[in-house]
Parts: C-alpha cells; sequence; structure tokens
C-alpha cells in the first residue's frame, strides 16, 4: 500500500521558508514570528516539532549585552531545505479517463 506524505501546514512551510532564506545565518524566536507574522503559541510548537525531525538545528546564543540571558536560535538543516522542496513542489493531477465498457 503507498501512503502519500502529508503536506506541512501553511504555518509550517512560512517557517520554512523564512529560514531558507539565509540558510547559513541563525534566528531568534522573535525574528521568525515576525517574518511569518505567528503569535508565540503557534511558531514554538512549529519550532519544536521541526527540530525533532531534524529539519531545524537549534542552540542556545549567548547574550550580546552582559546581564541579558541566553537565547535560543534556529536555522535550517539540509533536511529542512528537502522538505521545503517537497512540500512545495506541484502535485500530480489524477484523473480517470474513459470508463469500462
Amino acid at each position: 500500500m503507498i501512503t502519500p506524505t502529508r503536506r506541512p501546514s501553511p504555518q509550517t512551510t512560512a517557517v520554512l521558508v523564512a529560514l531558507a532564506g539565509s540558510p547559513q545565518a541563525w534566528f531568534y524566536g522573535l525574528e521568525i514570528a515576525a517574518a511569518t507574522g505567528l503569535k508565540s503559541g503557534s511558531l514554538y510548537p512549529i519550532l519544536i516539532r521541526l527540530a525533532e525531525r531534524g529539519l531545524l538545528e537549534s542552540q542556545w546564543l549567548e547574550p550580546d549585552k552582559p546581564g541579558r540571558p541566553p537565547r535560543h536560535a534556529y536555522r535550517i538543516t539540509g533536511a529542512g531545505r528537502s522538505a521545503l522542496r517537497t512540500a512545495t513542489a506541484p502535485r500530480p493531477v489524477l484523473s480517470l479517463q474513459g470508463s469500462p465498457t
């Protein structure tokens, strides 16, 4: 039995698109939220899920200014770029031609 791959949600695709623009750069959640328009309650579960699936890398970055806490940053992986290409590729349209006679 062939199981079709489930396409990611538009919100998940938006996160991948935002990160794919600069694949070597690390982005903070607030930067990703600004780029996608997603609220934190939607964004952070998506980031966690993508990182668990290996589509994003995440790490704690030390603050630029003393006294500030470390911040979590994210960047897309090769697997994430591949998943994005698959998610945004057109799917073939299936049609039934003719009818049994």
